[in-house]
């Protein structure tokens, strides 16, 4: 007899092409940062200064710029 396998709660994905996206600009020098707040820029995806990145826009991306709103600012979508 084999186990059957519980299912957890359903997860709703949303649409295509209805995904809200934030634009970020890492605008501000990390070098004399602590070493968390490096590790956030890097996690949100910034290699270079001045350098825009799309996101999805979600909870965990909005905590990540809260984190570091002295060296990243939201851009206006185009």
């Amino acid at each position: 007899m084999a186990a059957q396998k519980k299912e957890g709660p359903a997860v709703l994905k949303p649409r295509a092409g209805t995904v809200k996206k934030i634009r970020i600009q890492y605008y501000r020098s990390a070098i004399a940062t602590p070493v968390k707040h490096k590790l956030v820029i890097r996690g949100l995806g910034f290699t270079r200064l001045n350098q825009i990145v799309e996101r999805v826009d979600n909870e965990s991306v909005r905590g990540m710029v809260k984190t570091v709103p002295h060296l990243v600012r939201i851009v206006e979508s185009k």
